[in-house]
């Protein structure tokens, strides 16, 4: 990694999982509502950062490498953490406020 103290922008994990799920950017793109290009710079620009090639491209197919399959299931491990510890503010807030969500 270039920087160790740099962290990696959230948006290019989501959207590495994403990518790494579906195999296939498009698909990915149409489930975070974004475009093919700027779901294919994430992935370019994560890559970059972490000066490890996680995708083996053939035409409009994705394959992770053997790293990108560890660092999948680092990555899902994670984004799942971190949906728990919203979920848990959320109850906490309905709890301690009532019912009113905002």
């Amino acid at each position: 990694m270039r920087s160790p103290e740099r962290r990696l922008p959230l948006n290019t994990l989501y959207a590495f999982e994403a990518v790494g799920r579906h195999c296939h950017v498009r698909n990915a793109a149409r489930e975070l509502h974004l475009t093919h290009a700027a779901v294919s710079r994430q992935i370019r620009v994560l890559e970059e950062q972490l000066e490890v090639r996680l995708f083996d491209r053939a035409g409009n197919r994705m394959q992770l490498t053997a790293a990108g399959q560890r660092f999948l299931a680092v990555v899902q491990e994670t984004l799942a953490t971190l949906q728990q510890g919203v979920l848990h503010l959320l109850i906490v807030r309905f709890v301690t406020r009532g019912c009113a969500f905002g």
